[in-house]
């Protein structure tokens, strides 16, 4: 019983020193709302907290606040919910659709109503790097905050704005780091360096669950995270929105701005770089000065490349914010500057949080204007420019589907001119999309850079687009789900062909051999006889012959049916093995294709980003499976239920008997 009281005393004071600790400026609160302490059992900051839970917690919040809601946006690969806190007034929750509705008509243009009357939109996001965590405690802070401080100026940002909290945007990456940092915690803390807390084993919780980067797919919007977070975007178009990070344990605090001039995309209003960034780091910097904090600004970190969650939102009128915390990478870690704690890393990233709410409440009308003026400016920019819009043509309606898919995603409209052929505009809302779809650059302002310097959409789907200074009459913008049809299936009795080029040919493939159905690979063009005239297939086409086939006519013709109508896939009814021109169906250039069965060598000393590339590609977009070989089990593993092993780019150190097997596997005809 004394035991359970010791017990029971030391949990209420570690809480209370969180309370002072982190929430002294905002009190009091009411005892209606639990604060995060209490309802996890523990002091933020003396563990790591995982997704689960803090969406639990959030959800109490929006039970018991009635400043608050719970709004769902997705789930993550691996099935973890994505999830927004709603904070505001319960006046301004009762009328969000309303609020949202004036908003958007606000930002087009559409509705006279005064800027005052539409509460601003703020995001404050955390977490994107899973191994980055302080960001998500310090969102389970400022949702406390907001949802129970009675602080009059909490309530004032309640009633001037609606925030979304999103806690956590790489759920699947921060419950891999929370493991690991959870289960090598020491007591007494370990502030060693060289300690396994402060050291994750490959590939760390950085990426999400295919090792992708969230942080650089805002652009491309491969993963489900970034999907839904994209669509959320065009739907509410925040004012402000935040992007906390973590660097090096060897440094300080980071807040915008970035490194002048050099780092500003030169299609953005400068207005955002000077201006606004200038503006909110006053506040940041008094907030931080207050509580003893060191930082820095305008060194390191730039936001030219679009698809950062930095630079994306500025792209859709609002002013977005990156913060660099020092990590502890763990609880308690020795640095340069001292000891730096999880706790304290919490602290600047709440501090931060709060001082976003507040300094965007006090300069409402500025950023209001801000993002009515930016899509106003697309329109006069796109009017001044000889380029009134970029045309392109894609036979291959897979590719040409996926290219106007990402189109879609970020609101940017497109038309179709011709069989085949398409053509986006410049002069719409989106102008500044289709410039980072389309534009290349050949001239810079500097020559270094924080990472990626060129991003072209159109040339990553290699999409053959020119410029054009005149567009003629247009119809309705395609939808790409709406847009492209399956082909129709014609049976032959004799052969098949599926042309090279087409998008989804690696899936048609593998769904072919797992329905086993034989079929050859050209490696020489060739052109066959259809019932509908001649019809050309170039290098690496299939030729599928029925004769051949160890499955029925019916079987073969049901397979490829299913397959065309799932795939879109056009294939190609073939009448006679003489060609028209090429070689013969019956070449020794058309051979046959064996089935891969396929393994890749993962884990320290390889790059997880390339491995996640190739395990992702092969999972989602072909369908396959890849065995993963961690290069610790090399010396126990048989190379003998494979015939292709991948080997992405990285510093391999093999020993003696795994170079052996690996002789022995190639000499073998792999």
């Amino acid at each position: 019983m004394f035991q359970r009281f010791l017990m029971l005393l030391f949990l209420s004071s570690s809480m209370a020193f969180g309370q002072d600790y982190f929430f002294k400026k905002y009190a009091p609160f009411t005892s209606e709302v639990s604060a995060p302490e209490a309802f996890l059992g523990y002091g933020i900051g003396s563990q790591h907290t995982r997704h689960d839970q803090i969406v639990s917690y959030l959800s109490q919040l929006a039970q018991r606040s009635d400043r608050a809601e719970l709004m769902p946006y997705g789930f993550t690969h691996e099935g973890r919910k994505l999830v927004f806190l709603v904070l505001s007034s319960p006046e301004n929750l009762a009328r969000l659709e309303e609020i949202q509705r004036a908003h958007l008509a606000q930002i087009k243009g559409e509705s006279s109503p005064t800027l005052e009357d539409i509460p601003l939109i703020i995001n404050l996001a955390y977490n994107v790097h899973g191994n980055e965590p302080s960001s998500s405690e310090a969102a389970l802070l400022t949702a406390y905050t907001l949802a129970a401080s009675q602080d009059p100026a909490v309530k004032n940002y309640l009633d001037k704005a609606v925030v979304f909290i999103d806690p956590t945007i790489n759920p699947d990456g921060r419950d891999r780091h929370s493991q690991w940092a959870n289960t090598y915690k020491g007591s007494p803390l370990v502030a060693d360096p060289q300690d396994a807390e402060h050291n994750e084993y490959w590939p760390g919780g950085r990426t999400n669950h295919y090792w992708f980067d969230l942080n650089r797919d805002w652009l491309l919007t491969v993963n489900p995270e970034s999907q839904g977070k994209v669509a959320w975007s065009h739907q509410w178009y925040p004012n402000v929105v935040t992007d906390f990070h973590e660097m090096g344990s060897q440094s300080t605090y980071f807040f915008e701005p970035m490194k002048p001039n050099a780092s500003w995309d030169p299609i953005m209003p400068k207005e955002n770089y000077t201006s606004l960034n200038d503006l909110f780091a006053g506040y940041y910097s008094k907030a931080l000065d207050s509580i003893g904090s060191l930082y820095f600004t305008k060194e390191a970190f730039d936001g030219t490349y679009p698809g950062y969650g930095s630079s994306y939102p500025d792209l859709q009128g609002g002013l977005a914010l990156l913060f660099e915390q020092a990590s502890s990478r763990g609880l308690k870690q020795t640095t340069a500057y001292g000891e730096i704690t999880f706790p304290f890393t919490i602290r600047n990233q709440y501090v931060s949080s709060m001082t976003t709410v507040k300094a965007a409440v006090e300069n409402a009308s500025q950023l209001k204007n801000y993002q009515r003026d930016f899509f106003k400016s697309a329109f006069s920019n796109a009017a001044k420019s000889k380029v009134k819009g970029y045309a392109f043509t894609e036979k291959d309606r897979n590719k040409a589907k996926a290219f106007i898919g990402k189109l879609n995603t970020h609101k940017v409209s497109v038309y179709k001119t011709a069989a085949d052929s398409y053509v986006v505009p410049t002069s719409q809302e989106q102008y500044r999309m289709v410039q980072s779809f389309f534009e290349t650059y050949e001239q810079y302002r500097d020559s270094v850079y924080y990472d990626a310097s060129a991003w072209s959409v159109a040339n990553f789907f290699n999409i053959k687009y020119k410029p054009v200074q005149k567009i003629g009459q247009l119809g309705s913008p395609l939808v790409a789900t709406a847009a492209f049809s399956a082909p129709g299936f014609q049976a032959s009795n004799y052969a098949y062909g599926i042309e090279a080029q087409d998008y989804h040919l690696p899936a048609a493939m593998h769904y072919l051999q797992r329905n086993g159905v034989q079929f050859s690979a050209a490696y020489k063009p060739f052109s066959a006889k259809t019932p509908s005239g001649k019809a050309d297939f170039s290098y690496g086409s299939l030729m599928i012959p029925v004769a051949l086939q160890k499955i029925s006519k019916d079987s073969l013709d049901g397979v490829l049916a299913k397959m065309s109508k799932e795939l879109m896939v056009a294939v190609k009814p073939i009448t006679s093995g003489f060609s028209l021109s090429g070689v013969d169906l019956g070449s020794r250039n058309i051979r046959p294709v064996r089935a891969p069965k396929a393994a890749m060598i993962i884990g320290d000393g390889t790059s997880s980003y390339e491995a996640g590339e190739v395990w992702h590609l092969l999972d989602t977009r072909v369908g396959m499976p890849i065995s993963k070989l961690p290069v610790r089990n090399l010396d126990r593993i048989s190379l003998e239920s494979y015939n292709t092993l991948v080997m992405v780019s990285g510093r391999y150190s093999f020993s003696k008997s795994f170079k052996e097997k690996l002789s022995n596997w190639v000499a073998a005809g792999n």
